[in-house]
Formats: structure tokens, sequence, C-alpha cells
């Protein structure tokens, strides 16, 4: 029995000293690319503060993001979707082309305003850098599918400085309801590995502050650890994210179709889609929804920052970020949805707090990762993500926030390459209810 048992652990030792060997070198090559990136990134947005001319020639900059692609890109251009189907199903492998392309072009996007998040770049990254060593090391196609999934970990752990939720990301974003556990050793090293080689080359990320609130209430004079109250707004305002995170995932999609169906030249796309940007700006007098969104072009801008903060977003904030995002992302702009995501949340966040009544920071946090959770449909990876960034205090909010979401998103996310393993809605609950229907003639 005892020889049995070391032995089984010798081989468990075996294994993870294995995968850490074979993921380390790349998480710091993953973690390395996405410090360059994100220094880049910095710049770009800066240097566009500095001469904000530089948004009249984003129809040239979706020209040339267009060409690149088209002459360079081949399968690059589906990006993360890419990615997801290989570790589904290995086929022709993630090319070493993406990488440098999706930086480059993320970059150009942000540089002349267009309305873009960062995720896509890094994921893309990890995906491309972790197939090479995968081809390297000469993996098997069990071990080259864990080996994407850690690639995944790693360049978003690494991009928002969340490890955790990097691991779990890349294991819940492959299939919804489903988590493969096999993954999950190199997926932390990666996310670790990563997140640790981004701050060993001087980058840091953006802090988030939530208030202290009394998430108690007193009854009968007992105290207890939940208002249900403060619980009830939490519901009824992540009903509202998920749906918002529907109608985001809906929004870029129509974007493209329709411009797939109504523009016969392709390079007109994308200028077209900088016009709309242009002009948009134009009417509405600021800049405030262009690119990231996380630093001030102006004081008093409104900003993912400023959303933790009273009257730090406008009413309508969350949907006019949600436009741009879905004509940039829809024309063949590059980058991510995930910042937007974040930025569409946590004004919504904002506004909702101001109408319910409710604390602010701890609304714009719940927005801030509800409404990526429900986009997603990845409620665990982005609990974690809540408490990795706002602390553990409100945990609880997270996870009801994330996970009601998640229910009330649609059956759809911003991945079509994500599979459904577990439906939200199983078949028997449907069958009740369409028998309840029926019953009452409802």
């Amino acid at each position: 029995m005892f020889k049995n048992i070391f032995s089984k652990q010798f081989a468990l030792l075996t294994y993870l000293t294995r995968w850490a060997v074979i993921i380390t070198p790349a998480a710091v090559t993953i973690g390395s690319m996405v410090a360059l990136f994100l220094w880049l990134l910095n710049w770009a947005i800066h240097f566009r503060f500095a001469h904000a001319w530089f948004l009249y020639l984003l129809p040239a900059a979706g020209v040339a993001i267009h060409l690149l692609y088209k002459w360079y890109g081949k399968s690059a251009e589906r990006g993360n979707n890419l990615i997801i189907d290989e570790i589904h199903q290995p086929g022709a492998g993630v090319p070493k082309r993406m990488a440098p392309l999706i930086l480059v072009t993320t970059v150009i996007t942000h540089l002349f305003g267009g309305s873009a998040g960062r995720e896509g770049t890094a994921v893309q990254i990890g995906g491309s850098v972790a197939n090479q060593f995968g081809s390297w090391f000469n993996l098997t196609e069990s071990d080259k599918k864990i080996m994407l999934t850690a690639g995944v970990a790693a360049g978003f752990g690494a991009v928002f400085g969340t490890p955790l939720t990097g691991t779990i990301f890349a294991l819940e974003v492959i299939a919804i309801g489903r988590i493969q556990y096999g993954a999950l050793p190199a997926c932390l090293i990666a996310g670790i590995v990563g997140d640790v080689t981004v701050s060993a080359w001087g980058i840091h990320h953006t802090p988030y502050h939530v208030d202290i609130v009394d998430t108690g209430q007193t009854l009968y004079n007992v105290h207890l650890p939940v208002s249900f109250w403060l619980l009830a707004k939490v519901i009824v305002a992540s009903v509202i994210f998920g749906l918002v995170s529907m109608a985001f995932a809906g929004g870029v999609k129509l974007v493209k179709n329709y411009c797939l169906k109504w523009i016969r030249v392709s390079w007109l796309i994308p200028v077209c889609g900088g016009i709309a940007i242009i002009l948009l700006t134009f009417i509405l007098g600021k800049p405030d929804y262009l690119s990231l969104g996380v630093n001030a072009e102006y004081p008093g801008a409104v900003t993912i920052v400023s959303a933790f903060h009273h009257a730090g977003a406008d009413a309508f904030s969350w949907l006019w970020k949600l436009i741009y995002t879905a004509i940039t992302l829809g024309t063949g702009f590059k980058g991510g949805e995930v910042t937007p995501l974040f930025y569409i949340g946590s004004t919504l966040g904002n506004t909702l707090a101001e109408w319910m009544n409710a604390p602010v920071s701890l609304f714009a946090a719940l927005g801030f990762i509800a409404v990526f959770a429900g986009a997603t449909n990845t409620p665990l990876a982005c609990t974690l993500m809540g408490i990795e960034l706002f602390g553990g205090e409100y945990a609880l909010f997270f996870a009801v926030a994330c996970f009601t979401a998640y229910f009330f998103s649609g059956d759809n996310g911003i991945y079509s390459a994500q599979k459904t393993a577990v439906p939200k809605l199983i078949a028997d609950e449907s069958n009740y209810l369409k028998r309840m229907f029926s019953k009452y003639k409802l």
C-alpha cells in the first residue's frame, strides 16, 4: 500500500515538475511581450492625448489594419476564437505571426482613438507563444491543448495583474458550464509567472478603490452579516448587467454583419467605422469614449476610475461606450472587448447606484466584473477578479452579481468558438416552464 501511495505521489511530483519546466520559459516570454505591449499602449494613448487631431486619421489607420491582415494575417484574423478552436480540437495550429500582428494593430487602433481593449491582444500573444513553445518541446496533442490553455492564462493574468483570474478564465472560457481541471496546475504556473514577469519589467496596473460599506443589517436587535435590502438591489442591478452584456455581444455582431452585407468593398468598412467614431465624438463634444477609457484625457473626463466616485459618470456613459466599441470592433479595428466591458459595467453601476440609492463604488465594482462575466460566460473567474482587484470583503456580492449576470446574458457571448457543455437553462426546467405557461394560458 505504501509503495503504491509513494508511486502516485512521485508521479504527481514528476508531472508538476515537467509542466513547470515547460511552462516557465513560455510564460516569461508571454509576460515580457505583454509588458512591451502595455508600455506601447500607454505611450500611444498619451501621445494621442497630446495630438488630438490624430483621431481624424482613424479611417486611414483602419485601412492599414485591414491590409496588414489581408496580406499577412490569414487565419490569425480569427483571433481569440482560433485559439479556443485549437484547444477544442488541434488543427493547423496558431500562427507565429498572430502575436506581432495583434500587438501592432492594437497599438494602431488606440493611437488613433479606436474604442477597444487589451485582453484580446494579451490572449493572442499568449496563444501564439505557447503554440510555438509546444512545437519546440514536441508535445502530444493533449499536451498542446494544455499548453495553449496555459498561454491564455499567462496572457490574461499578465495584462490585468490578476493571475488567479487568468488561471480560471483560461479553464472556464473554453466551454460554458464545464471546467477541465487537468490543465489547472499548468495554468496556475503560467498565470503567476506571467504576472510576476510584467511586474519585474516595472509595469504597474491601475488601482481601484471600493469604499468601506456596512453590508449588514439589524433585525429584531440581531445583527445579520448581510443586508437583504442591499442584496435585493444587487440582484436587480445584476439582471441589468446581464442584459447589457447580451446587448454588447449582439451589438458587435450586428455592426459586423450589417457592414458585410451592405458594404461591398472590404477596405471601406473600417473607413466607415472610423468616420462614424469621428462624427459621434464631434456630436457629443468630448473624447471620453475613445480608446481604453482608463486614463483621463482632461480633468473631469468619464473613465473607469472616475466611475468609482459619486457623479463620476453620465447617465448614459455606458451606452455610448457600448456603441463606440461595437462600431470599432465590428468594422475591423483590433483590440480586446474586456476593458470596454469594464468601462460599460462600472459606469452603468455608477448610474444604477445613483438611481437605487446604493453605494456607488461597490456598484461600480459589481458592474465592472458582472458585465464582463455575462459577456464571456465566465462567472467564477470574474468573481475571483473582484476579489483580486477590490478585496475579499464583498466576495458574496461579487459572486451574486457575476452569476446573476451570467444567467441573464443569454446563450451566447463575445466568443463564437465557445461551446456549450451545460446549458444555462436545463431542458427539464425549460419544459416545466412551458407546461406552466400552457396550463395557465400565459
